[in-house]
Order: structure tokens, then sequence, then C-alpha cells
């Protein structure tokens, strides 16, 4: 079967993804914004994460803020939002409005990828149980769900989603197969592959929180070293002469 993708949440995520898919496939970009979209489609980002270029090469690409649009795609890539409630608990609603539309028309055979962070155990948990019961097809039997948590780093022109080994995992081995189909005409790395969607959720949390908590330290180093006028940039340069620094630097994450 032909790949026909669909990629639903057009981001600083979504987006270099569904360009570079359209390249090969044929791809519609979703996303509930109607102004983003319209804008997408007069080859425009404002987040300044793709060029006008990326767009021209990208010859098989449409975009729309009509999910029924997505009925003929037999790929459904979900690249939207998970944060937190005001609790720090996850919130998942976002994740499962999406889940419940496409649900509803989803086909023998269709493929189901999620690329949002979410907690180990969360397919498993929530998001496959959700599709059996409005779809009322079986896991494996008649659909296959996948898990690539996403590696993006915003507004780095020098890791992209092509050149990031890109970790895929699956809830079946022709699962596995389908979505290494897709991604290895994309990314020049190597794809990663996992023996259970777990093991692919807990690898991103860890991810993300390594990198929190070493940025923190560094902000924190970062402040107690202007109070003693010491130049941090000069510290983390000498330091990082040590084979086995870890080089983060202070900001954001």
């Amino acid at each position: 079967m032909t790949p026909k993708i669909a990629v639903i949440g057009i981001g600083y995520i979504g987006l270099p993804l569904a360009l570079n898919l359209g390249k090969y496939y044929s791809t519609i970009a979703y996303d509930i914004d109607k102004r983003l979209i319209f804008r997408l489609s007069k080859n425009i980002d404002i987040n300044n994460e793709v060029l006008e270029i990326d767009f021209k090469k990208s010859k098989n690409i449409s975009f729309t803020s009509n999910i029924l649009d997505l009925k003929t795609c037999n790929y459904y890539i979900i690249t939207v939002p998970t944060p937190v409630d005001k609790k720090n608990d996850p919130d998942l609603t976002i994740l499962i409005k999406v889940i419940k539309k496409i649900s509803s028309y989803l086909k023998l055979d269709d493929t189901i990828i999620l690329e949002s962070t979410i907690y180990p155990g969360a397919t498993d948990e929530v998001v496959i149980p959700l599709i059996e019961k409005i779809s009322k097809l079986k896991l494996n039997k008649d659909f296959h769900v996948c898990y690539s948590p996403e590696r993006a780093n915003p507004g780095d022109k020098v890791h992209n989603i092509t050149n990031i080994p890109k970790i895929i995992s699956a809830s079946s081995n022709k699962g596995l197969k389908n979505i290494e189909k897709i991604y290895q005409k994309i990314i020049k790395a190597n794809l990663v592959k996992v023996s259970n969607i777990r093991t692919a959720e807990a690898a991103k949390i860890i991810e993300n929180t390594q990198r929190d908590v070493n940025i923190a330290l560094i902000n924190e180093f970062s402040m107690f070293c202007k109070k003693m006028k010491i130049n941090i940039n000069e510290v983390l340069t000498a330091s990082k002469t040590k084979w086995n620094f870890l080089n983060f630097k202070p900001g954001l994450v």
C-alpha cells in the first residue's frame, strides 16, 4: 500500500516533519489553527524553523484545518502538545481529542504514530484502549500503533530532523516495518529500533529530564559565578577539557 500520510499538529515538530515527508509521499499537514494553515499554505513560517525553499521542495504536501480531509490517509503521525496541568500532572487532553477524531474513521491496516512526549505506559494504557473502543478494531490485527519520540531542538540549524538518530518502536513487527518504511526515506542518521513502545517512551522522558536537571544546575552555578565576579563561559571552557565533563550551558529548557 502506498503511504498517504497525515501529520497532525503543525508546530516546530510537525512542520519540518511534514515538509520532509512531503518530498516523497502524499502528505496532509493538519492543524486546528486556521490562520497558521493559511500562512503555511503561502509558504510562510513565522517561527523561522524552515525556509521558503523547504516548502518548494515538498512537492506532495497540502495544508488543512479540516480534520475530515485526513480520512483517506493510512498513516497518522501525531505531534500535538502534551503539557502538564496546574498540579504538574500530564495533560493528555489535546492528544485524546485527536485520537477520538481519527479513531472514528480508522480503516483496516492503518498505522498511528505518536511523536508527542508522553509518560511510559500512556500508549498502552490510554491511547490503544481508546482507539479500540471507538474504532471497534483490534490492535495488531486491524491497525498498528507506533511511538517515535521527537528530538527537535527549536532554533538549532545544525541538529535537525534528518541528521538526528531517531528512535522507533511499535506494537507489532508489521507496525515496526511500517514506521521504518516511511522514516528511512527522510532520516539520514540511523533509525534506532527498541523492543517495545514503553522503552521508547521512557527514553524520551530520561532525555528531557537529564537536560532539564543539568541546565538547571548550570543556571544555579552561573548565578553563583556572577556574584563572585567569575566569567561562567571561561569556567565552562576550562571544564570541558576534561573528557567526561557534560558541556551544558546556561539557558532555558
